[in-house]
C-alpha cells in the first residue's frame, strides 16, 4: 500500500461518533429510511439485527437520553435522526425530541429482534407510513455502509457521497487491496508528511474533552474520576505515576461515552472506545514527556494504525473486546514517544498479545472503563518493558518469532476460536 491509501485507510477507519457505535448503526438505518418519507406518519418500525450488534446495544447509553438499549436509539432517530450525519446521527437531538421519542416508545411502533444472519455486523430496518408506503434500509459490514435503501419497493440510486463511500467502495480494510504489515505502518508513521497526518490531532481533542467530561461528572462507575482524586488515600493506592494517569484519562472517557454524554469520540475502525483507548494514553504520555506536536501526531498516526492493522485480522465485531486491540496500538504509541524504535515496538506488540489476548465481550456498557483501565495498565507495563529490550519468547504460547504471524495468531484467537465464546455470551445476556 502505498502512502495515499494508507491515508485513505485512515481516513476511513478514523472518523468522529456519537454514541456507541453499534445502537449508533442501527439509528442510522432508522434516520435513513423516515428520510424516504419526511413528511409522513411512521406507523411502525420493525429492526432485525445481528448477534453482535444486538450484544453491544443491550446496555450501553443511548446520547442524551438517560436510557440503555436499541429500542431508544431507534425512537430517536425517528424523531430527530440526521442520516447525512452519518455516526453522529443523534448530535442535534434536544430534550424535547428525547421526550418524544419516549412518548414514541410508549405507542409500541417500536419492534427490534435478533436476526439470523451470519454476519457479525447486519442491520435490516422495515419502516411503513401513513398511506401504504414502505421504506427498507440495510447496513452491513461497516457502522455506515448501506447496501440496499428500498423506497416503496424500488431500490434507489443512491446519492453520489453514499454510493462511493458506503456501498461500491468498502473500506480497504476489508479489500483485497489490503496489504500493510508493522513495518510499513512504522515507516509511513516517521516518514508522511506532517501536512498529511496532522488531522489525527482531532482524536486527541474530541477524545481528551470526553476525557474532561468524565473526569468532571459522575458518569457510569466512575472509574477515571476514581483513579483522578487526589487525596490522600487514593495516592497511596494508585499514585501520580504515567500509568496512573493513562489509566484515569482513557477510563474518563469511556465512562462518559458508555453512560451516554453528548460528546463525541473519534472512533478507530467503528468503535468509539477503541478510538479513545488507542488515542488517551499517548495523549498522556506526550504531556509527560513534553512531546513536540509533530511527536504527538507522529505517534498518534502509529498507534492508530497499528490497532487498525490487528483488527483486520479480527473483523468489526468480535468476542474479543476492542481494548485488547486499541491498548495495544496505544503502547506502540508509548514507546515511539520515549525513543523505541521498530525492533521495540514489535516487542511492545508482542508483550500485550501474551498478556490480555482472550479478554471477552460482553457487550458495551459502563462496565467497559474498567476493561478500558486494564488494557491500559498493560499497554504502559508493555511498552516500559519493550524499552528496556525486554519481550515475550516466541518459545511462549501464541508468540511467534515473526511479529506479523503473532498478530494472525490473536486474529485466528479473536475471530474463529472465541465463536462458541460469543455465542455463549450472548445468550447468558439474553437471558437474564
Amino acid at each position: 500500500m502505498n502512502n495515499s491509501q494508507i491515508l485513505e485507510l485512515l481516513h476511513s477507519e478514523v472518523k468522529p461518533a456519537l454514541g456507541c457505535t453499534e445502537p449508533i448503526a442501527l439509528s442510522l438505518a432508522v434516520a435513513r429510511a423516515c428520510s424516504l418519507f419526511p413528511d409522513r406518519k411512521p406507523l411502525s418500525v420493525r429492526a432485525f439485527v445481528s448477534a453482535n450488534i444486538f450484544k453491544n446495544g443491550m446496555g450501553v447509553g443511548i446520547p442524551g437520553t438517560g436510557m440503555v438499549g436499541l429500542d431508544i436509539a431507534v425512537a430517536l432517530a425517528v424523531v430527530a435522526g440526521k442520516w447525512e450525519r452519518g455516526l453522529e446521527v443523534l448530535k442535534d437531538s434536544t430534550p424535547d425530541d428525547v421526550a418524544r421519542a419516549k412518548a414514541l416508545l410508549e405507542s409500541g411502533i417500536i419492534h427490534v429482534g435478533l436476526s439470523d444472519t451470519t454476519k457479525k455486523l447486519y442491520i435490516i430496518v422495515t419502516a411503513d407510513f401513513e398511506g401504504g408506503h414502505r421504506a427498507e434500509v440495510i447496513i452491513e459490514d461497516d457502522h455506515d455502509r448501506f447496501t440496499s435503501v428500498c423506497k416503496d419497493g424500488v431500490q434507489l440510486l443512491l446519492p453520489a457521497k453514499e454510493a462511493e463511500e458506503d456501498t461500491e467502495a468498502p473500506s480497504l480494510l476489508n479489500s483485497a487491496d489490503y496489504d500493510l504489515d508493522i513495518r510499513a505502518i512504522h515507516n509511513f508513521a516517521v516518514t508522511a508528511p506532517l501536512e498529511d497526518i496532522s488531522f489525527i490531532l482531532e482524536a486527541a481533542e474530541l477524545n481528551k474533552a470526553l476525557a474532561r467530561e468524565g473526569l468532571t461528572h459522575k458518569y457510569g462507575l466512575q472509574v477515571g474520576r476514581t483513579l483522578s482524586i487526589n487525596d490522600h488515600d487514593h495516592l497511596t493506592y494508585f499514585g501520580q505515576s504515567l500509568i496512573s494517569r493513562c489509566m484515569a484519562l482513557t477510563a474518563a472517557a469511556s465512562d462518559a461515552r458508555m453512560a451516554g454524554s453528548m460528546l463525541p469520540a473519534m472512533s478507530n475502525s467503528g468503535s468509539g472506545n477503541q478510538g479513545i483507548t488507542v488515542t488517551m494514553p499517548v495523549v498522556a504520555a506526550a504531556e509527560h514527556v513534553l512531546a513536540t506536536t509533530e511527536q504527538l501526531t507522529r505517534a498518534l498516526i502509529l498507534a492508530h494504525l497499528t490497532a487498525i492493522h490487528i483488527k483486520h485480522y479480527l473483523g468489526k465485531l468480535s468476542a474479543l473486546c476492542g481494548c485488547v486491540i486499541a491498548s495495544t496500538g496505544a503502547a506502540c504509541g508509548i514507546v515511539y514517544l520515549h525513543g523505541g524504535d521498530y525492533e521495540q515496538i514489535t516487542f511492545a506488540i508482542k508483550n500485550m498479545v501474551a498478556n490480555i489476548t482472550g479478554m471477552v465481550c460482553d457487550g458495551a456498557k459502563e462496565g467497559c472503563a474498567l476493561k478500558v483501565a486494564s488494557g491500559v495498565s498493560s499497554a504502559v507495563q508493555s511498552a516500559v518493558l519493550a524499552l528496556d529490550g525486554i519481550c515475550v519468547s516466541e518459545k511462549d504460547g501464541i508468540i511467534d518469532l515473526d511479529i506479523e504471524k503473532t498478530i494472525r495468531n490473536l486474529g485466528v484467537i479473536g475471530s474463529r476460536g472465541m465463536q462458541t465464546a460469543d455465542d455463549m455470551i450472548l445468550e447468558i445476556m439474553r437471558c437474564k
